[in-house]
């Protein structure tokens, strides 16, 4: 498998260390990157001695070390490359590795060789760097420009003012993976979005949304019907949890499974609930209403439920044998039950429950809602603005739906020109 060889001049060594023995180390290797910086940009010819062993040299002289190792991904995203042999020093291992955890994913498998040669004078100490690593990521993230357009958001007009909420697209953000980009608003191992790319996409969407700097809160997804009642212990795994708290904001992903949000106007009191066919069948949106119910006392008769962006029945389907739960909580739920993979409705699903369970119908904003802006467009349907699994297999982006309590004094986010659908530009 190719692999890429990353040798460090700026926390490893200084040109004058590079002997035969090194070049050999980095021939290993068709693709060779040199991590310089602007420290050596000046120095003409010192990348020349790689140019007759190596296929291909990149150098690497940005002006920060965060901007290098970007570039660095996006180079091995662009040749799909996973596999990394750095060779440094002990104390430039220790530097790198932070950048690795804000930069990488466990997708990327990085060995760190160490020279095995004393290094001259210039070398020692080399290591110190004046900001953290995570300061000088975060810091390079914000000035990239957003992809794909502004930000933007969708919000319920079901929902008072009391509260903030929203759903998010995918324009606006940082990732430039094309399944991922732009506001991709999860980090997974198994994918090439960093926790430090992802964080700014909250970042921008918390300024956008107004919600900045509160915590955003996502319910750790297990496909099931577990509601975390927030201020009790936290369950390892759950796909919904409810508060009666200020400061923070629930939020539930999505790219099919439904994002529902949950509020009760009344005692004030707010859920969120991340639904996919699994959850839906074992009744995770009552279980959210009725831990609002049990944990604060809430009426079922006062809690409105939004669903945000999903998959629709037009583009969702299931082996036969699965689709048949759906037909027993309606048949309306699977058009087509003759079908060896019939398609199915778990929006209309999810209706029928929470109907069943007490919620008004009046109090369910979903794509039969016709009277109000739409919250619940098919993912799979509109790929420029929303990620989906259905269509773009394992390496998909992930939107969220997320809601909090707003604090007294806090003002109500009514962004110029605002129609309910649309949100104001990112101008952070």
């Amino acid at each position: 498998m190719p692999q890429a060889v990353l040798l460090d001049l700026i926390y490893g060594f200084c040109p004058s260390c590079i002997g035969p023995s090194l070049l050999d180390q980095s021939a290993s290797g068709p693709y060779v990157f040199l991590l310089c910086g602007k420290r050596y940009r000046d120095k003409n010819g010192f990348a020349d001695a790689f140019r007759g062993s190596c296929r291909s040299v990149q150098v690497l002289d940005s002006d920060s070390t965060a901007e290098c190792l970007y570039g660095f991904k996006q180079t091995l995203d662009r040749l799909d490359l996973s596999t990394v042999t750095v060779l440094t020093t002990p104390q430039g291992r220790e530097v790198l590795l932070r950048y690795q955890a804000q930069l990488f994913t466990a997708v990327y498998a990085f060995d760190y060789r160490s020279w095995d040669k004393p290094t001259c004078p210039g070398c020692s100490g080399s290591a110190h760097t004046d900001i953290p690593a995570e300061e000088e990521v975060s810091s390079f993230l914000q000035q990239l420009p957003g992809l794909k357009g502004q930000t933007r958001v969708l919000k319920s007009s079901l929902i008072p003012d009391c509260f903030g909420h929203g759903f998010s697209t995918r324009t606006g953000g940082v990732s430039y993976i094309p399944t991922l980009s732009s506001m991709n608003l999860f980090s997974s191992s198994k994918r090439r979005d960093p926790v430090a790319v992802v964080m700014e996409n909250r970042r921008r969407l918390a300024l956008h949304a107004g919600f900045y700097p509160k915590p955003l809160r996502l319910v750790k997804v297990n496909h099931a019907s577990d509601v975390w009642v927030m201020g009790g212990a936290e369950p390892e795994s759950y796909d919904g949890m409810v508060t009666n708290q200020t400061g923070l904001v629930l939020a539930a992903p999505g790219a099919d499974c439904m994002p529902i949000l949950f509020a009760d106007p009344v005692l004030k009191v707010i859920g969120a609930a991340h639904a996919g066919w699994r959850g839906t069948v074992m009744g995770v949106a009552m279980a959210v209403v009725e831990a609002m119910v049990t944990g604060f006392g809430c009426k079922v008769t006062d809690i409105v439920v939004i669903v945000g962006p999903s998959v629709g029945p037009c583009c969702f389907i299931l082996e036969r044998e699965l689709a048949l739960d759906f037909v027993s909580i309606h048949p309306d739920c699977v058009p087509d039950p003759e079908s060896a993979k019939p398609h199915v409705n778990i929006r209309l699903a999810n209706r029928i429950l929470l109907q069943k369970g007490g919620v008004l119908p009046e109090h369910i904003h979903d794509d039969t809602v016709t009277d109000r802006p739409c919250v619940t467009p098919c993912t799979s349907c509109h790929p420029e603005d929303y990620f989906s699994h259905v269509r773009d297999g394992t390496n998909f982006g992930t939107q969220v739906g997320f809601l909090w309590i707003k604090e007294p004094g806090e003002q109500v986010q009514r962004p110029a020109g605002e129609t309910g659908t649309q949100g104001k530009r990112d101008t952070h």
